[in-house]
């Protein structure tokens, strides 16, 4: 790919600079394919069935918990809990791997649902490691969730190992859904160790290891060892596999059923949508840095996914991509700096410097894209 050239899905907002995409000889994304092909080729009833042939090998007579729902919140964590305890009739343990910027609307919309009789195990790792490794790799990757990711994918697994617990649901996968590298043939269904330690965290946490961090130190960020994994019997499913997955329909769903809050302005900085990632502040940094190495921000994001997943179309949405896709989050970017102890000037350094050259160019008093959208 020549980068020089930026271009765009000709369905959604996907541009070629994304990590991992491909696109047919018609110009279109392999994440719109996954979902033209899904909504043409699937029988969504027969995977409910699966679904419940699933629930029923595994449901608990003795009201232990049967399942376990690794469970940020949000919305789509919290309607996969939800319909687990009341249409499938599960017991679900919800596990949370803590933000690293917890807000006040995620810690609300976690004790709603509690409210209903969920239980929720709750891992925080210890600060200065973590504080440590989001500035570290902020500087080195232009990432400052790397590590965080891999102690929300690792952790309840580990749960899951140390009580027993056999199955396990995740929501989607992102390499199907979103345009990725796909690995396994059952990869929208079935979560791999390889996929989580090769796409999701880009390398196993053995390698994070300096003369600041020791192993001991990660241990909140390591993924069981593979042979442990199989030993224990554990199914580890994506939900998203068994529905019509839409993140808009999850947000009105979950609505339905609690006081679902929503982010305060209206939207979230940088999109027009207002109900997804609300729990951490250090998301906004990442989907800034996102547009400065990609060329595509957060509002990008949001309308690729609902022209994927509803009705909406280009058209519909073109002009709140245009508006808020390149808004600076200042408010969650100073709350970062003062975690992890810089200056506002030395993250607007940091961040020009995993700024791609080939994709920005500085014109007049202001970075531009070398293509817009």
């Amino acid at each position: 790919m020549n980068k020089s050239k930026l271009k765009f899905c000709k369905k959604c907002f996907t541009p070629n600079s994304r990590p991992r995409i491909k696109f047919d000889l018609d110009g279109v994304c392999n994440a719109c394919t996954f979902y033209k092909k899904r909504e043409g080729s699937i029988d969504f009833e027969n995977r409910k069935k699966e679904l419940i042939e699933l629930c029923d090998k595994y449901r608990s007579k003795s009201g232990q918990y049967d399942c376990i729902v690794p469970w940020s919140g949000g919305k789509d964590s919290s309607a996969i809990a939800h319909k687990l305890k009341f249409e499938f009739n599960m017991n679900p343990l919800l596990v949370t791997f803590s933000p690293i910027i917890g807000s006040e609307i995620g810690r609300k919309n976690r004790e709603e649902l509690r409210s209903l009789g969920f239980d929720n195990v709750f891992m925080a790792p210890d600060i200065k490691t973590n504080q440590y490794l989001s500035k570290r790799f902020f500087i080195e990757r232009g990432d400052p969730k790397i590590h965080w990711t891999a102690g929300m994918k690792a952790f309840p697994i580990k749960t899951a190992i140390e009580k027993k617990i056999k199955l396990i649901f995740y929501a989607e996968n992102g390499e199907c859904f979103y345009g990725g590298n796909v690995l396994h043939k059952d990869a929208e269904k079935r979560v791999h160790l390889e996929d989580i330690i090769e796409n999701k965290i880009g390398d196993h946490p053995f390698n994070w290891v300096d003369d600041k961090v020791s192993k001991k130190d990660l241990n909140a960020y390591m993924l069981p060892d593979e042979n442990e994994l199989n030993k224990s019997g554990i199914e580890i499913y994506y939900y998203a596999y068994f529905e019509k997955w839409n993140v808009e329909k999850n947000f009105k769903y979950i609505s339905s059923k609690i006081k679902f809050l929503c982010h305060h302005d209206g939207r979230s900085p940088g999109t027009f949508t207002n109900y997804d990632s609300l729990d951490d502040h250090v998301d906004q940094v990442y989907y800034y840095l996102q547009l400065l190495k990609f060329g595509f921000g957060r509002a990008a994001r949001d309308a690729s996914r609902l022209i994927q997943q509803s009705s909406k179309n280009y058209n519909d949405i073109k002009d709140d991509v245009s508006k808020f896709d390149r808004e600076v989050p200042t408010s969650d970017i100073i709350k970062y700096c003062d975690y992890i102890s810089i200056s506002l000037d030395e993250f607007n350094d940091i961040c020009n410097k995993h700024r791609d050259n080939e994709i920005w160019k500085f014109e007049g008093n202001g970075w531009k894209l070398n293509n817009e959208v």
